[in-house]
């Protein structure tokens, strides 16, 4: 094997990245001790229903085992073989989608969960990590030729718009912006031309003010946004609760346990809006460490795309590392009330089985790659055309060096 090759290989029983692991853990336990403390109450006043203080954290639970074991299992598989299962995964995706408006369970006014057993499954949830795996798959394939509008953009758009058209048949808005923030990362990460995402960015800006405009529900969490106070008894009714919350954190929280805002006050409060307990709870010192710990998952998830020994681990790694950053960057915006309320979980800790279980899944991808010491990036760093001396080749053809670090020649 050349030494160039050995650059390239990676090198096998290479161990995951424990402090991404740690990192992710303490994120799925956090979660579940705030959903414990967001929901033990709400939960025990519905004894009718056949509930008690643990029925919330015991599905939580039962999700972050299924996550766990999904995690798992991605390990053993390692990207290669993820690889090849990345287009099935789509479309059993597409076809669970199209099957929510058949079986699927009403909930909220949306109508967005297929019940299995103890567990309702959102395939809106799957379609996130399947798009990073279809995309990853694509661009792994197509390299180079991405910067092509035909074959770099469009292909990629069509997909995430068919996805994104689903997810707003369910009324899911918030999934449909985190689907094409994940698009636009990834394509801009693989070298596609920037005045296409711009071009594609701006003609959505219409489309999705239209979807706004035209949805009252929609416009008013818009108007609410821009004067909570005013429209604190209105629509404007949870962002008031939760910036009243977090207000009232203070510096150290009103201890574990303690908040009032989820005493039937802030709707959601397990689910959505958690940072607004955390905040309350926990106050301005829980909230570092909650956005600490999702920098180090972000951090530690670009050095794992940065170290993948191939061009789909490098891209599943940076989807999955989008994905997570993006979700947790806009929840967060909306509880503190920089952004207009959407229906999105804070990863790895909002109550969510559907959620906890395919990030869990897709943080396994991650971790795989973390595992892999190659350099796909760092292959080829950077070359030079030069002629040949003292004689032409029949086409004129140009002679490329490799100018790398290693210092290999022709």
């Amino acid at each position: 094997m050349s030494r160039a090759e050995e650059t390239s290989a990676p090198r096998s029983g290479a161990p995951i990245d424990g402090i991404l692991l740690g990192a992710l853990l303490a994120l799925t336990a956090l979660g579940a001790v705030m959903v414990y403390s967001a929901s033990a109450i709400p939960a025990s006043q519905s004894a009718r229903l056949g509930h008690d203080e643990f029925y919330y954290l015991k599905r939580q639970l039962l999700a972050a085992s299924v996550g766990v074991g999904l995690l798992v299992l991605a390990l053993r598989l390692g990207a290669r073989r993820i690889s090849a299962l990345a287009y099935p995964l789509l479309g059993l995706t597409f076809f669970t989608l199209l099957l929510v408006p058949v079986l699927g369970k009403t909930a909220g006014g949306a109508q967005r969960w297929i019940p299995l057993g103890p567990l309702q499954f959102q395939p809106a949830e799957a379609a996130k990590v399947a798009l990073v795996l279809y995309l990853a798959r694509s661009l792994a394939r197509k390299q180079e030729k991405v910067r092509i509008f035909s074959i770099g953009l469009l292909p990629h758009l069509i997909v995430t718009g068919a996805l994104v058209a689903l997810c707003l048949w369910q009324s899911d808005m918030g999934t449909g912006v985190i689907l094409f923030l994940v698009l636009f990362a990834m394509l801009f990460a693989a070298g596609a031309r920037v005045s296409y995402l711009l071009g594609a960015g701006l003609l959505a800006l219409p489309v999705a003010w239209h979807l706004v405009k035209s949805t009252p529900y929609r416009y008013e969490r818009v108007m609410a946004f821009l004067d909570p106070e005013r429209y604190r008894y209105g629509p404007g009714f949870q962002l008031w609760e939760s910036l009243l919350g977090t207000a009232h954190g203070g510096w150290l929280g009103q201890g574990l346990g303690q908040g009032k805002g989820k005493l039937f006050y802030l709707p959601a409060a397990h689910t959505d809006f958690i940072a607004a307990v955390i905040a309350e709870e926990a106050g301005l010192l829980g909230i570092l460490l909650l956005v600490s710990l999702y920098a180090v998952v972000v951090w530690r998830g670009v050095r794992a795309a940065l170290n993948a020994s191939e061009p789909f681990g490098c891209y599943a790694a940076l989807g999955v590392t989008s994905l997570v950053g993006a979700q947790a960057l806009v929840n967060l915006a909306v509880v503190f009330g920089l952004l207009p309320t959407k229906g999105l979980t804070l990863p790895f800790v909002s109550y969510g089985g559907s959620s906890l279980m395919t990030l869990l899944g897709a943080a396994g991808v991650l971790l795989a790659v973390s595992a892999e010491r190659g350099g796909f990036l760092r292959r080829a760093p950077s070359a030079v055309m030069v002629r040949t001396g003292g004689e032409r080749s029949r086409a004129g053809e140009d002679v490329r060096l490799d100018t790398g670090a290693e210092g290999t020649t022709p």
